[in-house]
């Protein structure tokens, strides 16, 4: 390593044509740590002016990108020049653009376009990185996910849980999708999913499963946005919710299955060992618990676990991105036995545990 930090070397080696491509390689991943913030700007400045929506009907001349977006030709020529570099656009000549692959994959998933609005919390708490490692401050993160302290949840009102709840059920169906097609849901009669946020979760579940009762457990203003999705989904009687807050309140039992679904990495340990245990206690005999949520040491990309959502929980004010074996002591801890890792698809998104009550 000492090696690499070398001037004389690196000028060697960005010259000698056995590593000058490994060179330019590593000089461009070390721009773009550098530039990273810029290109994430860029992003989000597609997302907030819909640029994405403007091309979805296939490609269009500047100026009638420029007119859709509310941009002057230079401005826009140059946040399109921009999103082409970074593949979000494509340029076809002449000033003619259409969408690029991660454009057109951003399109596709309103949960990444949803995330990037939302980014403008996390960057504003990093604009000073030492000072949010030092703790020094308010962030934007811990007011805008209250719950997060676990205190005055009884005080919260729609409108408070609304913001985050759109959020959280924006970006849920491609990890329901995951979850579920690595977990045979069907083979339960009833799953409780703690934390159930808005009810996505709950709703795709009993989709993939006719023959299963779901039920979201989550504070009540939350609960009362899932009634009324799981209302809109037709699920009737077998769709239930309970207003629950589970720093205070035991679980309803009854449940053969109960999923946490990015739930555990937003506490500290002990909570979610306490949290762990009453789901032990709350499962029928021979029960499951599937535990799903982004894990630190993920293969690939490495930086999603130990990178970005360690800084964005550091924001947040709580919890930690842990490992799977991590989770696995943390749930022997609360009394399960059998736990074994699930492989999902996108482990990125959501690495997953099976835990067995006895």
């Amino acid at each position: 390593m000492r090696t690499i930090a070398d001037p004389r070397f690196q000028r060697w080696a960005a010259s000698f044509p056995l590593t000058r491509f490994i060179a330019r390689r590593k000089g461009r991943q070390l721009f773009d740590l550098c530039a990273g913030f810029v290109y994430s700007q860029v992003l989000a400045a597609v997302v907030r002016l819909d640029v994405l929506y403007a091309l979805a009907d296939g490609p269009r001349p500047l100026g009638e990108i420029a007119g859709a977006i509310g941009l002057d030709e230079d401005a826009a020529r140059r946040l399109l020049r921009a999103a082409d570099a970074l593949g979000l656009v494509s340029d076809r000549g002449g000033e003619v653009y259409d969408l690029g692959d991660h454009g057109a994959a951003v399109l596709g998933n309103a949960g990444v376009a949803e995330m990037v609005r939302h980014h403008a919390a996390l960057y504003a708490d990093l604009r000073d990185p030492v000072a949010l490692l030092r703790g020094e401050g308010d962030t934007a993160l811990s007011a805008y996910w209250p719950y997060a302290e676990g205190t005055g949840l009884d005080q919260l009102d729609g409108g408070q849980v609304a913001d985050y709840s759109r959020l959280m059920a924006a970006s849920q169906p491609m990890i329901a999708e995951d979850v579920l097609d690595a977990y045979p849901v069907a083979r339960h009669r009833v799953l409780m999913d703690v934390g159930g946020g808005a009810g996505g979760f709950a709703i795709a579940a009993a989709h993939r499963a006719p023959s299963l009762t779901v039920r979201v457990v989550d504070l009540p203003q939350v609960a009362a946005i899932a009634a009324a999705n799981m209302a809109e989904a037709g699920l009737g009687a077998r769709g239930e919710t309970v207003g629950h807050d589970f720093h205070r309140d035991p679980l309803p039992e009854g449940a053969d299955l109960i999923s946490l679904v990015r739930v555990c990495f937003d506490h500290d340990d002990s909570t979610v060992v306490a949290l762990l245990s009453a789901i032990r206690r709350a499962l029928a005999p021979g029960g499951a618990l599937i535990l799903a949520e982004p894990m630190a040491g993920t293969p690939t990309p490495e930086p999603i676990g130990d990178g970005y959502f360690a800084f964005y929980l550091l924001a947040m004010g709580r919890g930690r991105c842990r490992r799977p074996e991590e989770l696995m002591a943390l749930l022997e801890e609360a009394g399960f036995r059998g736990v074994r890792r699930v492989p999902t698809r996108r482990p990125m998104l959501a690495g997953m545990l099976e835990a067995r009550s006895q």
